[in-house]
Order: structure tokens, then sequence, then C-alpha cells
């Protein structure tokens, strides 16, 4: 028998979130539970693999272990995008006026309002999903994109600076589905600028 060592169980985090601008508590503990069990199914798909690896079925050609390899993008996604979520949110936002994202920011997309219209209108695009604003670590250019299902449309080596989720269950116990834009301008009212900038390579 090989000798198999396996992963660490993740473990939630947590953020004391209540009291956003136009974003309910009732929202942020449904959301919460949600990305709970992210991590739980995360921590669960390991385990699984685990049992496969250490009784060698970790085969090409076993349906049990492709089924659950083909799922690790979608809950680790899911799992980390909500973090880099909550974690650039903060009920005591200042406004991002200089410094090194801000700079960023303006000169991807000729200044900072540009910038923000084109990652508003990203978030506000038809269908479930994720806006993010990447830094490509090659060059420091900042682009916007769009996030299918957690794990379709990230760009290779480049890294989450800003990270909005536009699923129905982030904002529909506040308002409308055909008022997503509000809920990303509120989404702004609470943005924790320093956070981002923290992830600037």
């Amino acid at each position: 028998m090989k000798l198999y060592t396996a992963m660490k169980p993740y473990a939630p985090k947590t953020w004391d979130l209540s009291g956003l601008d136009g974003i309910s508590d009732a929202t942020l503990e449904t959301h919460f539970k949600l990305y709970e069990g992210y991590v739980k199914n995360t921590n669960l798909l390991n385990e699984r693999l685990a049992e496969l690896r250490k009784n060698e079925k970790n085969e090409g050609e076993n349906p049990a272990f492709a089924e659950l390899v083909r799922r690790l993008g979608f809950e680790y996604n899911g799992m980390r995008l909500h973090e880099y979520y909550f974690d650039n949110m903060t009920k005591r936002p200042s406004a991002l006026s200089g410094g090194k994202l801000y700079e960023a920011l303006g000169e991807a997309y000729g200044g900072f309002e540009d910038w923000k219209r084109d990652f508003m209108a990203v978030g506000g695009m038809r269908g479930i999903g994720w806006a993010i604003a990447y830094c490509d670590t090659t060059n420091g250019a900042i682009t916007n994109h769009w996030i299918d299902d957690h794990e379709d449309g990230h760009v290779a080596g480049f890294v989450p600076i800003v990270v909005l989720d536009v699923w129905e269950h982030a904002f529909i116990k506040d308002y409308k589905p055909a008022e997503k834009d509000k809920y990303i301008e509120a989404f702004f009212r609470n943005i924790d600028w320093k956070a981002c900038e923290a992830r600037l390579p």
C-alpha cells in the first residue's frame, strides 16, 4: 500500500459585515451559509478523492474519480471567490481617490471612473456569475472579466483584485432581478479599497 498524506480540511472564514449600505444582514446571513456549503463540499470532494487514491482507484477511466475531479473547480472556486468577495467589503468604507490601485485602474481604462463604468457594465450583463477586475502579473495591466459558474472564464496567472458576486442569491432579498444595477451600486458603496489594493502583485 502506498503512503498517502491527506490534505488538511478547510475551515470557513467569518466576517463582521453587519450594517452594510444597501446589502441587508438577511442577505449576508444567507450568503454566508451558502459559502459554508462550498467549504464543506470542497472538503468532501478531497476526502472522497483521497479514499480513491488510497485504494488506487484514481484512474481516468473510473467514472467516480473523473466526476469528482471535474467538480473540483466549481467547489474550490465557489469557496475562494466568496472569500475574495467578502474580503473586499467593509462596513467602514472610504473613497478611492489616489494611490497605486487608483492609478492602475485609471491607466487601464483612461481614468478611474471609466474603469468603474466598465466594471459595472460587466457586472450588469445578463446571466449569473462574477465580475472580476484582474491584474496581469506579466505587465501589471488590469482588465475586467465575466466568470460563469465559478470556474469558467478565469485567466491563467492573473490575480483577482476586485471581486463582485452577481449570482442572484447575492441580492435577491434586497432587489428585484431587474434591479441588479442597484445592487452593484450598493456593492461599490461598501468596497474595501485597501483590501483590493493589497492584492496587487
